[in-house]
């Protein structure tokens, strides 16, 4: 863990909304030149804080695009001092694990898994997920349509049918 300022914070705060912006613009925004800025954001990518950078795509939209997304919750049996980090590593090396989340509640790992078709991720949940030594069971609940992902929301072109309420 590592101690940052507020203005780093506040970098981060930015990019997570919008990592195109260029780095002249956040510097205007928080008030720092870009030399400074640029010398912000390489050392949160260094430390690992940044991790990664990805676009959002609304794939329902692309008429020969076709693929699955099935969210996964997995019941583990937790490895005596490693707990349930072991199993963890082994299911988001998979190559159609696109996260792994420790969760709270009935089940204790929440796996997102993408392929091709139904078929394909009840295959990878049959052969190659519920056969690890620690998982229990599993339940799989496919995405039948994304309204909102990271805090974009998708078909916004749509009227907004809630009732305005104004003091």
């Amino acid at each position: 863990m590592m101690k940052l300022t507020d203005r780093e914070i506040e970098i981060l705060e930015i990019l997570e909304k919008d990592a195109l912006l260029s780095s002249d613009s956040i510097a205007k925004m928080i008030g720092l030149n870009k030399d400074e800025t640029e010398e912000i954001i390489k050392k949160l990518q260094d430390e690992k804080i940044i991790v990664h950078y990805t676009t959002l795509i609304d794939w329902a939209k692309v008429d020969n695009y076709q693929g699955v997304t099935a969210m996964i919750d997995v019941k583990v049996t937790p490895k005596r001092g490693v707990g349930f980090r072991e199993v963890a590593e082994r299911i988001y090396r998979f190559q159609e694990v696109s996260s792994v989340y420790l969760m709270s509640g009935a089940y204790d790992l929440s796996v997102t898994v993408e392929g091709k078709s139904m078929n394909e991720i009840a295959q990878f949940v049959s052969e190659k997920l519920s056969t690890l030594d620690s998982v229990v069971s599993t339940t799989t609940h496919f995405q039948l349509k994304k309204y909102k992902h990271d805090g974009s929301v998708y078909d916004s072109d749509q009227n907004d049918n809630r009732i305005v309420v104004s003091p």
